[in-house]
């Protein structure tokens, strides 16, 4: 305890000093990591027209193949599955070969610890949340227990990543350099070379790479798994989207250029980002200088934190807020709209940057699985619609029927 209580104050002492990673960074560090972050994304394919595209859309699809498979063998499980670990280890993994460029057998003991701990810190810092107001409460016993857990946890998986990067550079000729750690580390040692460092050190990598990983698969997975709970709860709208499945795609598979087709789907995929918020508290922002808010007085360095939830459910945007309408999101023309009001990646210069990486992920195994599933709530089962508000909004464990489709005739 002693030791932990050392590393602590040592991280601590280290926050205050400087921020890392994307998510916290502010000034010049933030703009510099946003800059490659965009840059790198981009080049690995998070792009909505181009060659590249491809590259990541393929990925997409290996990794919903692998969950319309697992799912097909659970098919037959009268009272139906929680396929939160199936999309756990499938979005994870698909983010795991982005970022990292590795991929995990489904019983790697590294990988079940990853899950598991990411799953832990999810929940940890959204119950750590009132420490961003009132910090005196880390001195408390309860506080300082999950601030233990939180610094740990992370500078646990830092030796992972340590290793993984290492790994890395003894490899880099048999290596995939497809992937943002690869990009990284070629940057970082050109500015090695050059004298300018930079923001690109080594605990910067860490962060980066958490940030990313974090972000990345959590926020997806999330909304992905109460679409699916929407899809069952509500079956005269999935049977629209698969109608519109069987329209536009026929016997086809998804791919992002049924996109624009594909009006409902996109449609009730908004729907559930607007109905149940990902992240409903939102990301604390820091207000670099003083200035007004509607008639409120905002000093500088305060801090704001935007209430997406209300946003969302404000019915001065939106009718009926807590009515699930995919309906709101499509044109008198039958065209995907998006209200000003439709925040779900936030807003602003420091909005979600892997946002359109998050809507191709969502596009395809949505649809996909709609087209190869029909998606029930077991007998009896009751849907808790509040969730638990971790950092995210998370589904209570919820059971689903999943019941392999027939191919369908013209």
């Amino acid at each position: 305890m002693k030791v932990l209580n050392e590393r602590m104050a040592d991280e601590n002492e280290r926050i205050r000093r400087k921020r890392g990673g994307i998510i916290c960074a502010d000034g010049e560090v933030w703009k510099e990591q946003r800059k490659f972050v965009l840059t790198t994304l981009k080049s690995l394919g998070m792009i909505k027209f181009g060659s590249m595209r491809f590259e990541m859309e393929k990925k997409i699809i290996d990794s919903v193949s692998q969950a319309i498979e697992k799912l097909e063998k659970k098919s037959n499980v009268v009272n139906g599955i929680d396929p939160l670990d199936i999309l756990h280890h499938c979005i994870g993994n698909l983010m795991n070969n982005i970022i990292f460029g590795k991929n995990y057998d489904e019983n790697d003991k590294t990988w079940k610890w990853l899950r598991q701990i990411q799953e832990e810190g999810v929940k940890h810092i959204g119950i750590a949340g009132p420490l961003n107001f009132l910090p005196f409460l880390r001195y408390l016993p309860y506080y300082k227990n999950l601030m233990h857990l939180l610094i740990d946890g992370k500078l646990k998986t830092h030796m992972l990543y340590k290793d993984i990067i290492e790994d890395y550079e003894n490899n880099k000729c048999t290596n995939n350099d497809d992937n943002v750690l690869a990009a990284f580390y070629k940057e970082m040692k050109k500015r090695m070379t050059n004298g300018k460092l930079g923001s690109f050190t080594e605990q910067q990598y860490y962060h980066l790479l958490a940030d990313l990983f974090g972000a990345g698969t959590d926020t997806t997975l999330t909304s992905l798994r109460w679409f699916l709970i929407y899809m069952a709860a509500i079956p005269e709208q999935q049977e629209k989207i698969y109608c519109e499945l069987r329209q536009f795609v026929g016997n086809n598979q998804v791919t992002l250029d049924d996109r624009h087709a594909l009006v409902i789907l996109e449609a009730a995929i908004c729907e559930v980002q607007r109905i149940q918020s990902v992240t409903p508290v939102g990301i604390p922002h820091g207000a670099i200088q003083s200035g007004k808010i509607g008639n409120f007085d905002i000093p500088k360095n305060t801090m704001i934190v935007p209430l997406q939830w209300a946003i969302h459910m404000n019915p001065q945007y939106w009718h009926n807020p807590e009515e699930f309408s995919p309906q709101r999101f499509i044109n008198n023309e039958g065209y995907l709209k998006k209200p000003e009001a439709f925040i779900p990646f936030q807003n602003g210069k420091r909005m979600c940057i892997g946002d359109e990486l998050a809507r191709m992920i969502l596009f395809i195994f949505a649809g996909r699985i709609i087209q190869n599933f029909q998606i029930n709530i077991p007998t009896g089962e009751i849907i808790d619609w509040n969730g638990d508000c971790g950092i995210t909004l998370l589904p209570k464990c919820q059971r689903l029927i999943f019941t392999l489709r027939k191919k369908w005739k013209k």
